[in-house]
C-alpha cells in the first residue's frame, strides 16, 4: 500500500513516523520547505508523552509521482479545492481518500475526487508543532496506542477496504472502525462549534467561555442550533465517551440552566485549550471559521431553522481576520448578551 500524508505539520508527523515504522511506503507531503528537510535529513522526531524517532521521506506538493493507493488528508480545508484538484493525477480507480480534517468536510472531498474513494476519519490524539522536524505528542501514550483513530465509510459498512485501512492505521495507534462515523463528525463539530467558536470569537481558553455566564449559555444556543440542523439533516449523533451529546438540545427557555450544568461538567477537563482559530487569528492568518460554525447555517438553508449564535461567531471571527487582530472579550461578549436577551430574557440579568 503506498500512503500520502498530506499535510504533514503536527499530526501528520506523527502519522508519518509510525506508519514509516511499521514498514509502509509513505511520503509525508507539505508545505513547509524547511520541515520537508528536516524530515529528510533528521527524520521525523516525536516528543512530548514519548520519544520516538523515524527515519521518513517527505516531499514537498510539486513533487508528488505516480499514484496513491490511500492519502491520509490533515490539510486545512481552506485549501481543499485547490489541494484536491492537484490530487486528482495522482489517484488511481481504487484510491482512497481518507478525511481527517475538522469539521464535516467529506461532501466537498467527494465533490472532487469522487464519493467511492472518500472515507470518513477522525482524529482522536492531539499534537503541537514544535520546529521543523519535530512534533509533540500531547496525548498520554497509553491512550494514544488504545484510540488514536476513528474511519468510517460513509454509508455505515464494514468493508475490506476499510479493514485494510485500519490494519495499516493500528500501526500509529488505536484505530476503531464506526459504522456512524458521520454522527461522530457532527458530535465533535457540535464541540468545536460551541467552544473553538466562542474561544476565538471572544479571544480565551475554554475556561473563560465555562465562567462566563453569557459565555456558557451561548455555548448552549450554539450547541442547541448545530443538534437541529444536524437532525434535519438525517444526522444521528455519535455519543463522546459515554455522553449522549443530543441530549444538549433545547425543548425550551426553561431547559437551559440543565444543559448550562452538563456543559460545564462535559467540558471542565478541557478549560486549557484555546482554540487553533484563535491561534491563527494570533499568526494573522484565515482561520476555518467557514468549515466549522459556518457549517451550521449552511446546512440550515431551506430547513427553517435559525443559527443566530453561530452566525455571529462566524461574523466575529472573518471581522478579526479581516483586521488582522485578535478580538477583545469584553468588547465581544456584548453582542451574545443582546442575542441571549432576544433569546432567552430570563438567561441574563
Amino acid at each position: 500500500m503506498r500512503i500520502a500524508v498530506l499535510g504533514a505539520g503536527s499530526l501528520g508527523t506523527i502519522v508519518g513516523a509510525y506508519l514509516a515504522d511499521g514498514g509502509m511506503d509513505v511520503q509525508l507531503i507539505d508545505t513547509y520547505e524547511a520541515h520537508v528537510e528536516a524530515l529528510n535529513t533528521s527524520g521525523a522526531n516525536v516528543i512530548g508523552t514519548t520519544e520516538f524517532h523515524s527515519n521518513v521521506k517527505a516531499i514537498t506538493p510539486e513533487n508528488k509521482s505516480g499514484t496513491y493507493d490511500l492519502v491520509l488528508l490533515l490539510t486545512k480545508q481552506l485549501y481543499n479545492e485547490t489541494i484536491l484538484r492537484e490530487l486528482l493525477p495522482f489517484l488511481h480507480d481504487d484510491s482512497v481518500v481518507c478525511s481527517l480534517q475538522n469539521g464535516i468536510p467529506e461532501q466537498s472531498v467527494a465533490s472532487v475526487v469522487g464519493a467511492d474513494r472518500v472515507i470518513a476519519g477522525s482524529v482522536e490524539f492531539g499534537a503541537t508543532f514544535i520546529e521543523p522536524g519535530v512534533s509533540r505528542l500531547t496525548t498520554e501514550y497509553t491512550q494514544f496506542k488504545k484510540y488514536a483513530f476513528q474511519i468510517g465509510e460513509l454509508n455505515g459498512e464494514t468493508t475490506k477496504r476499510i479493514q485494510r485501512i485500519k490494519s495499516a492505521l493500528d500501526l500509529v495507534g488505536g484505530t476503531h472502525i464506526s459504522d456512524n462515523l458521520v454522527g461522530t463528525k457532527w458530535s465533535k463539530l457540535l464541540i468545536n462549534n460551541a467552544f473553538s467558536g466562542l474561544s476565538a470569537a471572544l479571544n480565551g481558553e475554554y475556561g473563560d467561555v465555562l465562567d462566563s455566564e453569557t459565555g456558557i449559555v451561548s455555548a448552549v444556543h450554539i450547541a442547541d442550533e448545530t443538534i437541529k440542523v444536524g437532525h434535519a439533516n438525517h444526522v444521528t449523533f455519535a455519543k463522546m465517551n459515554g455522553f449522549d451529546i443530543a441530549s444538549l438540545e433545547l425543548t425550551s427557555d426553561s431547559d437551559i440552566p440543565d444543559r448550562v450544568q452538563t456543559l460545564r461538567a462535559v467540558m471542565e477537563p478541557s478549560r486549557l485549550l484555546k482554540a487553533s482559530m484563535l491561534q491563527d487569528l494570533e499568526k494573522k492568518r484565515k482561520t476555518e471559521v467557514q468549515y466549522i460554525n459556518g457549517v451550521v447555517p449552511k446546512m440550515a438553508q431551506g430547513k427553517e431553522i435559525e443559527t443566530p449564535f453561530n452566525d455571529l461567531v462566524v461574523t466575529l471571527v472573518e471581522e478579526a481576520e479581516q483586521l488582522q487582530n485578535v478580538p477583545t472579550f469584553s468588547k465581544n461578549i456584548q453582542p451574545f448578551e443582546l442575542l441571549i436577551r432576544s433569546a432567552s430574557p430570563s438567561m441574563i440579568n
